[in-house]
């Protein structure tokens, strides 16, 4: 199961039933759990946890030190969750002491080629990166989003749950959850009605996320009016109170 090509530290811990391609280097302070694979000439560097029956295709940088120039070389970590799939070429950055420690991919994300992930963003369930699209540090990515290529998501940014950015945006703001975003700078394009739809979200459910859209994004009032006016005449449903709640906690504004 692991070619005798592969280069792996004593101090590496791996499980049963993992697979290491030729020419892969697996450092010190590393844990791969069972059932992950892990192809030919990938780099997984010093304090990496991978969960278990995770894909890492070749030429995967994984772990190595954040592009931060406030890093000085701390111990710091990269979580990766299980049932994940890493493609080729992609680079996931460790964490910074001053950003809290550790970066953490979640489980079943879905990163394709030359994805890039940097020190200290949080990826939720279901997360879908595709080709090219890259996180600068300290961004938060909700469950079931899905990053289009060539997307560049400023620092510090958050995207809410069930969020879709399309392909070759800027986005430097957050981006409420259940929307759709584009462009450049990035700008709001209503629900995102296939993902609920895939989802299963009820037609009650949908309806409400219009509304409350419609109030808060169309009509011309500041986010606090609009935001206590959602919560005056639209049903508070459990997804119209994570919009309003997510709107409320920004910190670098919200995409109009």
């Amino acid at each position: 199961m692991i070619h005798p090509t592969a280069i792996i530290d004593p101090k590496a811990e791996i499980d049963e039933n993992v697979e290491i391609g030729p020419y892969s280097i697996i450092n010190a302070n590393v844990s791969i759990a069972s059932g992950t694979r892990i192809g030919s000439h990938v780099t997984i560097d010093s304090y990496v946890d991978i969960g278990p029956d995770c894909q890492i295709f070749q030429y995967a940088s994984i772990g190595a030190v954040p592009q931060a120039v406030k890093f000085k070389g701390e111990v710091s970590y990269l979580k990766i969750g299980q049932n994940s799939i890493i493609r080729e070429f992609a680079t996931l950055n460790r964490g910074t002491e001053f950003g809290g420690g550790v970066t953490r991919i979640g489980e079943d994300n879905f990163l394709m080629a030359y994805t890039h992930v940097a020190h200290d963003c949080i990826t939720g369930r279901g997360v879908i990166m595709a080709n090219n699209a890259t996180l600068a540090g300290h961004i938060t990515i909700g469950d079931h989003v899905t990053i289009g290529g060539l997307v560049a998501v400023h620092q510090f940014v958050r995207i809410g749950n069930y969020a879709y950015i399309g392909g070759k945006s800027a986005v430097v703001k957050d981006i409420p959850p259940y929307l759709i975003a584009a462009g450049d700078r990035a700008s709001l394009h209503g629900l995102n009605k296939v993902g609920l739809k895939r989802h299963q979200f009820s037609d009650n459910s949908v309806d409400q996320l219009k509304r409350a859209y419609r109030i808060i994004f169309r009509i011309g009032l500041t986010v606090n009016e609009a935001v206590e006016r959602v919560l005056a005449e639209v049903e508070n449903t459990p997804e119209v109170l994570n919009l309003v709640n997510f709107i409320k906690d920004t910190q670098r504004g919200i995409t109009r």
